[in-house]
């Protein structure tokens, strides 16, 4: 059988314990690259319903598991524990003891019933952080509605700003609410422990999917609400005020090119071949080139669809920021990973090697080392004998 859950005795987090009562999707990415950095992340999974519902998610599913499962889980461990029952409730107020955090992405009037805050915990651990993350929030009048990604990225006008102009509104490819959500929970626990660590107590904090998307507004946000512009869709992901930073499509496909200085503008204009550009009135400031997009991107497209994108990266390289707008297989060449220090790579007795994408930070001094995600209930083997319920 594969390892599992062998801790890394080197990472910032190294020594850091957190119980994770998590599932699917956001949940578990907040706590992911917690332990790639060393911490010691148990899942508490509901042995009710066969642990986290990831497990189920297709395609490849085998025998409790599966490879979403294992994208958002590998470094951590499992204990199948029902909150609501006695026994499984004391051997988890047993791990709350030695434990640094208390994570959870249950519905936002859960973590209170089932004695997940500070209040409940703290009895047990004063140093113990508490940290929600839920579709709305626990303080919310909507604190008993389940979300996900979809809805959020629906309500929170992400949908409204993603797509063609003459298109319908459009959810992301990925499920980025709820990716920028866990990553928020992360920093929220982090940040939880310092704390804890300077004043010997702990604390809640929570975060839920829906501030977070609205938060990820930023400066469409401030321009609303401060000076009533509305951000439009263009077409080819232009963005809303800088002209030109948008695709363009070429002889054999499609470029991204991003002039968000004016030096980059002039290089562009040079390296194309219209130097005429730059002393048009029309295109002289950000502000003129805003107002005359049209015409500007009219003749900027007729440009780049004589040569091929090859041609075209190659002339602007260095010069004007610019990429090829690849598939995800070409982003996901194994060569280039690797040379990234990407390529999370380890064995499944199901699924044989498993890859995906690593830790992307880079730690000095420190590598991290990348185990599969835990069998349900696979830590329960290494409690003592006093912990275990009858």
């Amino acid at each position: 059988m594969t390892k599992c859950g062998v801790l890394s005795l080197n990472g910032p987090l190294a020594g850091i314990r957190i119980l994770a009562v998590e599932q699917f999707g956001a949940g578990p990415f907040a706590t992911l690259f917690l332990a790639d950095l060393g911490a010691e992340v148990i899942k508490i999974e509901d042995p009710g319903t066969g642990g986290d519902v990831g497990r189920t998610i297709p395609p490849g599913v085998a025998n409790g598991d599966s490879l979403y499962f294992q994208a958002f889980n590998r470094n951590k461990r499992s204990i199948a524990l029902d909150l609501k029952a006695a026994g499984d409730r004391a051997v988890f107020e047993s791990l709350v003891r030695d434990a640094h955090a208390v994570f959870n992405n249950l519905r936002g009037d859960l973590p209170d019933k089932l004695g997940l805050t500070y209040e409940h915990l703290s009895a047990f651990n004063p140093a113990v952080v508490c940290v929600s993350l839920s579709a709305y929030g626990r303080q919310s009048e909507r604190a008993d509605e389940p979300g996900y990604d979809a809805l959020v990225q629906a309500e929170a006008g992400w949908a409204a700003l993603t797509g063609d102009p003459d298109g319908p509104p459009t959810r992301s490819g990925l499920p980025l609410a709820d990716y920028a959500a866990g990553l928020t929970a992360a920093l929220a626990l982090v940040s939880g422990l310092l704390d804890a660590q300077r004043t010997g107590k702990g604390r809640d904090l929570d975060t839920s999917l829906y501030d977070v998307a609205l938060s990820m507004l930023a400066y469409q946000a401030t321009w609303l609400l401060s000076d009533g512009v509305e951000t439009r869709r263009h077409s080819l992901s232009a963005h809303p005020t800088i002209v030109p930073f948008q695709f363009f499509e070429t002889s054999d496909g499609f470029i991204a090119v991003a002039c968000a200085k004016e030096k980059f503008f002039r290089s562009l204009a040079a390296l194309i071949e219209l130097p005429e550009l730059t002393s048009d009135v029309r295109f002289s400031t950000f502000a003129n080139r805003l107002e005359h997009r049209d015409a500007l991107i009219a003749i900027l497209s007729a440009r780049f669809r004589r040569e091929t994108s090859a041609f075209w990266l190659e002339r602007l390289n260095g010069a004007v920021p610019s990429a090829w707008v690849r598939s995800m297989n070409e982003a996901l060449a194994t060569e280039e990973l690797s040379e990234r220090g990407l390529l999370a790579e380890f064995d499944h007795d199901s699924f044989g090697v498993v890859r995906s994408v690593g830790l992307p930070i880079q730690v000095d001094g420190y590598e991290p080392t990348y185990q599969r995600g835990p069998i349900l209930d696979e830590f329960r083997s290494s409690l003592p004998p006093e912990m275990k319920p009858d």
